[in-house]
């Protein structure tokens, strides 16, 4: 029988056979969480006693979380939460509209029922979260959704490029913002709701270039909203409407 060590916090369990793994997921989903926030240190110290297990599966995790863009490490001082730059985040979120509008286009083509019907279900399993006590949970269903999509594009790669953009893209920042200005909250998540909806709609009827196009409207609609909650410069901004408009030259109307 595998050995299991209790985690520190909510009961969770390790199992001692895939610690490495299990420690990357607990990390990683706590920073998409918002529980690690941006500039915070992933001491391996403290996260060895906290998980209860040695240090040498947390360092292993540590430099996952690095090759993967969730974490930076900082010469001399360590491990921590990215300190995102505009300049870096307005070059994630062009990657991202590459990279998801592709494999949307791809995955309609390919996808399941199977995983037509859990991208469904997530969606449904959304509609009720509209309170600021809902935001962690949200986040990471969020991402499960988009990744999903990817995945079931059936191409390893695309799905590895982009989960390092994703990490890089800092949509979750979106949720902290609805938590310090509530009047925004119903709004925002039930546009996100029917945004979501229209991509696996589209999935669901086999319409790549429909899944596509309501991949890059959703995804504009974030970069709208992190506008009001980063310091991004006008020249910048410019930059990303002449781009989206090169991308999709007849399309514009659709996707605004």
């Amino acid at each position: 029988m595998d050995q299991i060590n209790p985690l520190a916090e909510n009961g969770e369990l390790l199992r001692k056979r895939s610690l490495t793994d299990e420690v990357y997921e607990i990390l990683s989903d706590r920073i998409i969480a918002g529980k690690y926030s941006s500039g915070d240190w992933l001491r391996q110290e403290d996260i060895s006693t906290l998980l209860g297990v040695s240090q040498t599966p947390v360092r292993e995790a540590l430099d996952r979380l690095v090759a993967t863009g969730l974490a930076e490490r900082v010469p001399y001082r360590g491990v921590r939460v990215p300190i995102m730059e505009p300049k870096e985040i307005v070059d994630a979120f062009l990657l991202r509209l590459i990279l998801e509008t592709t494999g949307a286009r791809f995955a309609a083509k390919v996808i399941l029922p199977e995983e037509i019907e859990y991208l469904s279900n997530l969606i449904q399993n959304t509609a009720n979260l509209l309170s600021l006590e809902d935001m962690s949970v949200l986040r990471q269903m969020n991402k499960q959704f988009h990744t999903r999509i990817v995945e079931a594009a059936r191409s390893p790669l695309l799905s590895k490029l982009y989960e390092m953009t994703t990490n890089a893209f800092p949509d979750w920042m979106l949720y902290e913002y609805m938590f310090r200005h509530p009047e925004l909250l119903h709004s925002s998540l039930s546009s996100e709701f029917q945004e979501h909806k229209a991509i696996v709609g589209a999935l669901a009827v086999r319409d790549g270039e429909e899944a596509s196009f309501q991949v890059a409207k959703h995804i504009k609609n974030l970069w709208y909203g992190l506008q009001t909650y980063l310091d991004i410069s006008d020249d910048s901004i410019e930059e990303i409407e002449n781009q989206i408009a090169a991308m999709f030259p007849n399309n514009q109307d659709h996707i605004k």
